[in-house]
């Protein structure tokens, strides 16, 4: 048995390999793929077989997958670029037949309204089209979308956003990356649809109460109209495209977009997801180590 991961150098794919070296799965069974393989030469090391892939050459993608049973589809970084980049896995998986190919999608993707949710609608469309067997990941946000956000929380003393009393079911990256690696060990997942996010649910207001709270500095969320929050994302440097997406996630929070209930990662993993507490704990270190 083979297990491809696409993205193993980004930071999502990265943990999904240490999830299944974590797993017993044996590290020769497994394929860590990427553009820079500088970055998976510790995990060659380590006995991973590791290829050079890149979404948009499908010569690199046909030749990494000739004998992959599974494949990880590791959503493309790239937005605006994901569906073509997409595709091109898909045919080559298709061409490899490949056993099963596993898609990191976002939560609800069949009923949000999210501009960021299109190419995701798209690339499970395509998936159903394919002929492949398939199983979707449909995760929700990051936890450290807000984490890596603390210094600036902290400079300005609030959290900013659209999402006025919307609640997001976020989970760490970590908790995202067992769950792949559960659903890749596992046998019958063709066809399977999981929507995944954390167990307790949040509010901007409420993650800028953990905030004040894990650091004894005030901080409150700010709730802005789209446009203003927009504007403020630009004028921190984010390009105005990427902050317009942004803000437009906030409104789908605010409608629910990111709300998951069912407890679906909670029973891929065997334990708790992560909480929002845990989270901004192990963040506040890492910065105050990083200032030290």
């Amino acid at each position: 048995m083979t297990i491809l991961i696409t993205g193993a150098t980004g930071q999502l794919g990265r943990l999904v390999v240490e999830a299944l070296l974590d797993q017993n799965v044996p590290a020769g069974e497994i394929v860590a793929t990427g553009r820079d393989l500088a970055k998976l030469a510790d995990l060659a090391d380590r006995g991973v077989q590791v290829r050079p892939i890149d979404y948009s050459d499908p010569a690199s993608l046909r030749e990494a997958f000739s004998d992959a049973d599974k494949v990880l589809l590791v959503s493309g970084s790239e937005v605006g670029q994901r569906l073509p980049q997409h595709l091109n896995v898909i045919a080559a998986a298709k061409e490899a037949g490949v056993g099963l190919i596993a898609y990191t999608s976002i939560a609800n993707a069949d009923t949000t309204g999210m501009a960021l949710a299109g190419e995701h609608k798209a690339t499970e469309d395509a998936l159903r089209e394919s002929g492949l067997p398939f199983v979707l990941l449909r995760n929700g946000w990051y936890l450290e979308n807000y984490t890596e956000q603390l210094g600036n929380f902290l400079q300005h003393g609030a959290v900013l956003g659209s999402a006025g009393e919307g609640r997001v079911s976020a989970a760490s990256r970590a908790d995202f990356a067992q769950a792949a690696a559960a659903v890749l060990i596992a046998k019958d997942q063709a066809g399977k649809v999981y929507e995944l996010g954390g167990d307790t649910a949040f509010t901007l207001a409420e993650l800028a109460e953990s905030v004040a709270a894990v650091t004894g500095q005030q901080v409150a969320y700010q709730d802005l109209p789209a446009e203003g929050y927009t504007q403020a994302l630009v004028g921190a440097g984010v390009p105005e495209q990427f902050a317009q997406i942004l803000a437009d996630s906030d409104l789908g929070i605010a409608r629910g977009d990111l709300l998951v209930t069912g407890g679906e990662l909670q029973a891929l993993i065997g334990r708790p997801t992560t909480p929002l507490s845990v989270a901004v704990q192990a963040a506040a270190d890492a910065l105050l180590a990083a200032n030290a």
